[in-house]
């Protein structure tokens, strides 16, 4: 028996209780203490045995606030976040951030009502098939149809969420099965949280020796390593063998940011110097990545002459894209541990990517007195220093996040990175805020991606949750504007956003402590400001609306084809 299932007894769990309260109980004792929510006519059973309950419910103002609220706490705490809708658009409302948790493999655990089972399949009032329809982005997905079976339901579906590959997990509640009054039983084991394998030891041994045997080996590292809980691991095999690294995306924070041989993230919008080092390796150990398209660019160009040592957690993974020569499947930890190539010749090797790394580094000189928006973010993640943790939205801001900040830990950085959804930023940064209260939580987003979410500023107020929203202002959608610039020949559609509000002005009409910053010589007061704040606050930043991100892989191109200016 599992230790929950074993602390259970008959007596306990065969008192009669509505379905909303065994939903309740069984939260509770699976260790959840909150939930983001909203609610409504299907699951008004559950915010009536709410009352009273253990639980802390956080009103989000809009149901995608409270799926990508519950997933900024997942990728903090490594546990299911947890957000509950009503039936119909409720339900509808959480997609999004069902989507970007399955993308990122975060494991939730969704509650949505549905209307009573006499009338499923009538087109009821509020009805649809969040089942159906949540079938492709979820991990797994139930319908509860006996009152008595909700305890073991929720059981399960944290079990599912949290092992092997984490995921989202929904669970569908129709009001009459919430209603009804029933005796239900102990929890009994579930089988679904699987140990991840152990490596293959003759395996281990030929990436050893093919390690050993490169000249131009790489280390490319992906988000698996956060999941696997392989962080250390990874820092450790740097350190012992030196070679060149890059992370992708959502790798960042897994290498030690200060580490001599760590190049940068690779990819659209990464280094030269990483890019460079990948497309001339003669082996790539790839650790928890998926060799996704924003990393590769053009896939049969992606580091043309390196064989490649595939590690993850989640054999799909290995050879999807790209033929591994060697797969180590399972536990990244035992996978690194079990490396051991000895002493590497690749002294030049280290060299060139060290000078490459020197020549290309960013410059943050930028001409004039505007704010530059590269240098003001890594000012504020210095300010920070390892009680950094910013929730990113995602545009251009996104990507100079990724290039300028420094991240001590893979949970620093939260980020939309395989959806790409806008309007995640806000929501997720009152999640991460509300969970790691002594952090210094910032969200940065831009004008384009705050108006997705901008409601959460009430609340943000309503629990007076620490949170430094940075909002870059360039009048635009950045990021789309830059590619009309370039590959649409100036042919600017809908990207305007001239008629924007005052940002400091809405958000004190929230309620919300709120300051614009103009030019540069306003930063140093700005970061003192964000930094000592105790509740919300909003610094407007205004940026010029001409500055883009570089370096920038065109579309189509390879990794070799960056553009600088």
């Amino acid at each position: 028996m599992t230790a929950l299932s074993a602390s259970l007894t008959p007596t306990t769990t065969s008192a009669t209780k509505t379905g909303a309260q065994w939903v309740v109980w069984a939260l509770e004792q699976r260790g959840v203490t909150r939930i983001f929510g909203y609610p409504g006519g299907a699951v008004m059973p559950i915010y009536d045995a709410l009352v009273g309950s253990e639980l802390e419910h956080i009103l989000v103002r809009h149901e995608q606030g409270a799926s990508f609220a519950a997933d900024a706490q997942a990728r903090l705490t490594k546990k299911a976040g947890v957000c509950l809708a009503t039936s119909g658009p409720g339900a509808t409302n959480l997609l999004t951030g069902i989507a970007n948790a399955f993308m990122d493999s975060v494991p939730m655990v969704i509650l949505t009502g549905q209307v009573p089972t006499g009338v499923m399949g009538t087109d009821a009032f509020q009805e649809v098939d969040i089942f159906g329809m949540s079938l492709p982005v979820v991990k797994h997905s139930m319908i509860v149809r006996d009152a008595a079976r909700i305890p073991q339901t929720i059981h399960e579906a944290f079990d599912i969420a949290e092992s092997g590959r984490p995921g989202p997990v929904l669970i569908d509640l129709p009001k009459d099965i919430l209603q009804a009054s029933v005796a239900t039983y102990p929890i009994e084991p579930s089988h679904f949280a699987q140990p991840l394998r152990a490596p293959d030891l003759e395996a281990l041994a030929e990436a050893s020796a093919m390690i050993k045997a490169a000249r131009r080996p790489v280390f490319y590292m992906g988000g698996g390593i956060a999941l696997g809980g392989a962080v250390e691991a990874v820092r450790a095999f740097m350190a012992q063998t030196g070679i060149p690294s890059v992370a992708t995306l959502k790798g960042l924070g897994a290498p030690d940011p200060d580490a001599p041989h760590f190049l940068g993230m690779l990819g659209m919008h990464g280094t030269r110097a990483a890019n460079m080092a990948v497309q001339e390796s003669d082996l790539l150990i790839c650790c928890g990545a998926r060799f996704d398209d924003r990393a590769t660019g053009r896939l049969d160009g992606f580091a043309p002459d390196a064989r490649v040592i595939h590690m993850d957690g989640d054999p799909s993974e290995i050879g999807k894209l790209r033929v591994a020569d060697i797969a180590l499947a399972g536990d990244l930890k035992a996978g690194l541990k079990g490396l051991k190539p000895g002493y590497l010749a690749i002294q030049d090797w280290r060299q060139t990517c060290q000078e490459r790394k020197a020549k290309h580094a960013f410059s943050y000189d930028a001409p004039g007195n505007g704010v530059y928006a590269p240098a003001l973010l890594k000012q504020i993640s210095e300010a920070a220093g390892d009680d950094f943790i910013v929730a990113c939205d995602v545009g251009q801001h996104q990507m100079w996040v990724a290039q300028h900040c420094r991240f001590p830990r893979p949970e620093a950085h939260l980020t939309s990175a395989g959806l790409g959804a806008m309007g995640y930023g806000l929501p997720a940064g009152l999640g991460a805020a509300l969970t790691a209260p002594d952090a210094k939580v910032f969200t940065v987003s831009g004008d384009g991606s705050i108006m997705m979410n901008i409601q959460e500023l009430a609340t943000a107020r309503r629990y007076n949750i620490p949170i430094r929203i940075v909002l870059l202002d360039n009048g635009s959608l950045g990021l789309v504007r830059q590619w009309q610039e370039y590959f649409f020949d100036r042919n600017f559609s809908e990207i305007d956003l001239y008629d924007n509000p005052d940002f400091a002005e809405v958000a004190r009409a929230f309620g919300v402590e709120a300051f614009s910053v103009h030019s540069r010589d306003q930063i140093p007061a700005a970061i003192e400001r964000l930094m000592a704040a105790k509740g919300p606050i909003l610094a407007h930043v205004l940026i010029d609306p001409n500055e883009n991100v570089w370096p920038l892989v065109p579309p189509g191109a390879t990794n070799t084809q960056m553009m600088e200016h």
